[in-house]
């Protein structure tokens, strides 16, 4: 730690350059537990230097992602817990990047705050190594931002930006998909870091005691209202990994803002749709509340929330069971929810 910078005007003027010294000295036990063999710099420095081995990738290619939290964020600071808002933020670019294929390689955070608490920024750092863990990402540097007047003493915010590599003959790019291919679901955690917006207006949620709130305990097992919300992003780069190692995967899908409707067809080619049977959905029961609670239509549901599906993947009917085996082998509970049709319109819900 850098013992001689001090700025009293500094810390007058709201900024404490010790506590971000502080900070970073708390944060690098966590940040060494995703360290990877193609780290070469320590955290501090001024660029995060990362060495790409390219063995078994004839033509490399460099796929990159870059996402925040939303407005999640309020929930985080109105329960005053912060060590698992970083797994979010990691989930949302990571789980983008591996919808073309691509293994995350580092990661970058950005924490913009109000006051900088170490203790609590150590927390937030805490949940985005952790995302990294289960990514097999490395935290290879970020920056921290104490912005006094910008934001509230107890607020911040927080972004990432990852990079991946894919051989280029591998790429995820739809242009093998084919009538009669099979859309596969992986189950959300939750409601992951999307559509919370609707969610603060329909429970009220800056004026709500939401670890003591009832309504619905029995729906969500007994767990709080705050707690079923703040589940972080769950993170599927491992299983799919593991899934492309053995079949051919023609469409991935990671559902996230604008739900079924904005993401599924994202992943299909123009000519084609996704014909999904919404009675093989399995709604996790924080979506049965969203949506009874703020009389939401169930068309608005499935145009906002994952609804329980995470990711979906689309692959030829002949693999469908392979690929179901192999993603449960990996802990997805994946299921069959729909196939491809010849069709304009990029996806129908059947049953909605």
């Amino acid at each position: 730690m850098n013992t001689k910078s001090r700025s009293d005007s500094y810390a007058a003027a709201g900024v404490d350059i010790t506590a971000g010294y502080r900070a970073v000295e708390l944060m690098k036990s966590h940040i060494a537990k995703t360290k990877t063999p193609g780290v070469m710099s320590a955290i501090g420095g001024f660029g995060g230097l990362f060495e790409l081995d390219l063995e078994g990738i004839n033509h490399p290619v460099l796929v990159s992602g870059t996402d925040g939290v939303g407005t999640k964020l309020k929930l985080a600071f109105l329960l005053d817990k912060h060590d698992t808002i970083g797994i979010d933020c990691v989930a949302m670019c990571v789980n983008d990047v591996i919808c073309v294929g691509a293994k995350p390689l580092f990661f970058l955070d950005y924490i913009a705050c109000g006051k900088n608490v170490p203790e609590r920024i150590e927390q937030i750092v805490a949940g985005v190594c952790e995302g990294c863990v289960q990514s097999g990402a490395a935290l290879i540097g970020g920056e921290t931002a104490e912005m006094p007047g910008f934001y509230p003493a107890d607020e911040y915010d927080l972004a990432g930006y990852v990079t991946g590599v894919v051989d280029k003959d591998a790429i995820i790019d739809n242009s093998q998909m084919a009538e009669g291919d099979i859309v596969i679901a992986l189950p959300s955690s939750g409601v992951h870091s999307n559509g919370f917006s609707l969610v603060r207006r329909v429970f009220n949620l800056e004026k709500a005691d939401m670890m003591a709130l009832t309504a619905g305990n029995t729906l969500l097992g007994g767990r709080s209202l705050g707690e079923t919300l703040l589940e972080p992003t769950k993170i599927y780069v491992k299983p799919v990994l593991a899934l492309l190692e053995q079949v051919k995967v023609k469409g991935i899908s990671h559902i996230t803002g604008g739900g079924f409707y904005e993401n599924i067809p994202r992943s299909i080619p123009d000519g084609l749709g996704a014909r999904i049977d919404k009675s093989a959905v399995r709604v996790l029961p924080i979506f049965d509340l969203i949506q009874q609670v703020g009389a939401i239509p169930e068309h608005d549901m499935y145009n906002t929330f994952n609804m329980g599906v995470g990711m979906s993947i689309i692959v030829g009917r002949d693999d469908a069971a392979k690929a179901i085996e192999i993603l449960k082998a990996n802990g997805e509970d994946a299921y069959i929810i729909g196939e491809i049709i010849k069709s304009e319109d990029k996806i129908e819900i059947v049953g909605l």
